[in-house]
């Protein structure tokens, strides 16, 4: 819904929560940055950040607001936001003109390929391709494969008492569920696993490159894959993806189909890694909840949602406001860039109660913004839920115990922990954790 009166509050630019602080790229930001959301929050939930001129968006109520208002706020460069900017300035100038400019200029933006950036209606036509492919069916025989892969992946780590998890077992489970998903031949998985778990450059918050590399041999592997099953179909996943129409019944060129696999691949991937990661350092430090879970499993998913919404492993999305829009109480300018903070509005006390305490019993956990809201909610949700509920289920059935690893981390009253450097993802770059194997 758009708004031109003037009886709104203006964008607040009150910079005093961000005293000292650099938003985008103060370490700060990266360690904790929940205090520096909370005062902001405080201050107003709609507030222009000085450093890049962002307009970041704290607030749940007007988080939702933003996410599925879809006329107002192009998704052009939900990716990479501020960096390295819009071609040409759009503040400033009126509603016709600002989208008219967006739509001239978008496809010279980084990631203008992934469906993610994509409106309506080439978006709508697009994600159909994915829908087609994330059926229920396909899901449950996904999960059937999770269970078998984390057995094989945890075995050969509990017997070996713990150590790094991202490594040992975040990755290769991640990126194995999805080749099993997209049905990557299994003589490939392999060197995808090689060359898909590299460190993350996207949104670095101490450099302004921006990484291609991975989508680009995902682009090349899966282009392959795809010419191949329209030439020789087989009974397989990858033929169904090759043969999915659009809503219309047209055929969609390879290179489509491509892009749309390979932003699954590598989101999904990275995604899901920081939420295990994120949610087994959670148990290993909280000895009673283990115990509480390993008694009553079937809380195993209640603890996956809570955990989404403690640490969301997407700090959040950009948006460019193609209308002046009123959010909340505050009115953005046409032209403007926004960051929708999901981890902060996820900790907003207005929608949860005593949002910095980590709450199993949390009645509304599952109203957590971590997977986005609206037309580009994520649509691997379901695959990310099923992964952390079974790598967690396996992981406490096959232990006793688990904890910090003091050696890398420091006593409990003192720990380190190192975590990405980027303003888009939330996640930890190692977690080493000691394991008592489960009695026989």
């Amino acid at each position: 819904m758009t708004s031109s009166t003037a009886s709104h509050q203006q964008l607040p630019v009150d910079t005093s929560p961000l005293e000292g602080v650099d938003f985008f790229h103060d370490a700060a930001m990266v360690a904790d940055p929940y205090p520096v959301l909370e005062r902001m929050r405080t201050t107003s939930p709609v507030l222009r950040e000085p450093s890049l001129d962002v307009v970041v968006v704290t607030g749940y109520r007007e988080a939702q607001a933003v996410l599925t208002d879809h006329e107002s706020f192009s998704s052009c460069n939900t990716v990479t936001g501020p960096v390295p900017g819009f071609p040409v300035q759009l503040e400033g100038l009126d509603e016709a003109t600002v989208r008219d400019l967006i739509e001239a200029h978008r496809d010279e933006l980084p990631f203008n390929d992934q469906l993610p950036s994509f409106d309506p209606p080439k978006h709508t036509a697009h994600r159909s391709l994915l829908s087609r492919l994330i059926t229920p069916k396909r899901l449950k025989e996904n999960e059937e494969f999770m269970w078998r892969l984390a057995d094989q992946v945890l075995e050969p780590y509990v017997a070996g008492s713990g150590g790094e998890f991202i490594r040992a077992v975040g990755n290769p489970v991640a990126l194995l569920v999805i080749a099993d998903l997209l049905g990557v031949p299994e003589a490939d998985r392999p060197e995808l696993t090689e060359r898909l778990t590299g460190d993350v450059s996207l949104g670095s918050t101490d450099e302004t490159a921006i990484e291609h590399a991975p989508l680009e041999f995902l682009y090349t592997r899966f282009g392959d894959y795809i010419s191949e099953r329209r030439r020789h179909p087989r009974g397989d996943v990858l033929t169904e993806m090759a043969h999915a129409t659009f809503p219309d019944g047209s055929t969609p060129e390879v290179i489509d189909v491509v892009r749309v696999a390979a932003n699954l691949f590598s989101a999904g991937q990275e995604t899901t890694v920081r939420l295990l990661s994120s949610a087994v350092k959670i148990l290993a430090e909280d000895a009673e909840l283990q115990e509480r879970l390993r008694r009553s499993p079937e809380l195993v998913p209640k603890f996956v949602e809570e955990a989404l919404r403690f640490e969301s492993p997407i700090r959040g999305d950009f948006r460019l406001a193609r209308a002046a829009t009123r959010v909340g109480d505050v009115e953005i300018p046409a032209g403007a860039v926004v960051m929708v903070h999901y981890g902060a509005a996820n900790r907003d006390p207005r929608q949860f109660d005593n949002p910095d305490v980590f709450d199993l019993d949390r009645h509304n956990a599952r109203q957590h913004i971590a997977f986005g809201r609206g037309i580009h909610s994520c649509i691997g949700a379901p695959l990310a839920r099923a992964e952390a509920k079974v790598v967690i289920q396996r992981l406490l059935a096959s232990t006793s115990a688990i904890q910090i690893d003091e050696a890398h981390h420091g006593a409990a009253d003192a720990r380190r922990y190192d975590y990405v450097p980027t303003y888009i993802l939330r996640g930890l770059t190692d977690l080493h954790v000691t394991l008592a194997p489960a009695e026989r």
